[in-house]
């Protein structure tokens, strides 16, 4: 069994293979059941959460996610999120690869997120703005990068310091990147709006937007955490990972449970459009929401693609 740290399971991701290995994962039959969420209370502090995340195929591969979510941590100068991945032999279960599962995380989460504004974007845009400069906002601009002509990135984050960290991060890496002192200009700016962050109230304002604009929401992954006001959802035409989404994200249960959207607003899953190979945008005006709480389909899609990147 091959154990993969960190900089081997980034260097066993490329992006642009990465995009294409959760496109061809979408259109297999797979099994993920819906992750299971377990709360530890922490005393003065926000809930800490251990997720547990298995898929398997009837036939090749299977896997299983271990991730401790603890917001916390950010004061203790750690990261917030600790996680492990285990590829598994579906005849057998021999466990045959163990990746580090927060940079697969992280890159899977990016690359489902650039593979969405691929589909949904308008296709000639050029300036994104991340919102919230943590591990996988740091990795959204070379996601998109594989998919779209972006050329300008900006930078927003409660924390000034993490903004200007990464901003000089990604001019490292050759963006032409920038702070942006002000959400609410550096939104109406922006061709694509991703939010990264571990907001429990929304950031991001539905007034703010302006036609023709993509919004791509991946922080929130439970019912208790949003980024996105009920005006985002109302004005947007609305697409999810999966069905899970519905349940496990307060930026769609939310606004489902109080009426502010319907079922009928939520026009497809991203799994659906890789299936059908569908490009759902009807205008260069509208605006389209992607919400994704990830999947276990995306994980083991991913570490397939590892295992065969170290077989070559």
């Amino acid at each position: 069994m091959k154990v993969l740290s960190l900089n081997e399971t980034r260097a066993a991701l490329p992006f642009d293979q990465l995009i294409a290995a959760l496109d061809a994962g979408f259109r297999t039959d797979c099994t993920a059941p819906l992750r299971h969420h377990h709360f530890m209370k922490t005393h003065g502090q926000p809930d800490d959460v251990l997720l547990l995340m298995p898929a398997w195929r009837d036939e090749g591969w299977g896997g299983i996610k271990l991730v401790n979510v603890h917001p916390g941590n950010s004061a203790k100068g750690l990261r917030a999120i600790s996680s492990t991945y285990v590829l598994f032999e579906r005849e057998t279960g021999q466990h045959r690869l163990i990746l580090d599962g927060g940079e697969l995380t992280a890159r899977r989460t990016a690359a489902a997120s650039a593979l969405a504004a691929k589909r949904l974007a308008r296709p000639d845009s050029s300036r994104l703005l991340i919102v919230g400069a943590g591990r996988v906002g740091a990795n959204i601009p070379q996601a998109y990068r594989a998919a779209l002509p972006i050329e300008k990135v900006d930078v927003w984050s409660r924390t000034e310091a993490s903004a200007h960290k990464l901003v000089e991060e990604l001019r490292a890496q050759g963006f032409d990147a920038s702070p942006a002192p002000d959400l609410e200009t550096a939104v109406g700016n922006a061709d694509v709006i991703s939010c990264a962050t571990l907001a429990r109230e929304p950031i991001l304002k539905g007034s703010w937007l302006k036609p023709g604009q993509h919004v791509d929401l991946i922080g929130s992954f439970t019912p208790e955490m949003r980024e996105a006001d009920d005006m985002v959802l109302r004005r947007a035409r609305v697409f999810i990972d999966t069905e899970h989404a519905k349940v496990e994200s307060g930026d769609i249960k939310t606004p489902l449970d109080t009426g502010v959207i319907t079922e009928t607003d939520i026009i497809s899953t991203l799994a659906h459009l890789c299936r059908t190979d569908e490009y759902p945008r009807t205008s260069a005006d509208e605006i389209t929401l992607f919400k994704g709480v990830g999947t276990a389909i995306e994980d083991l899609s991913a570490a397939i693609l590892a295992l065969k990147t170290l077989s070559e």
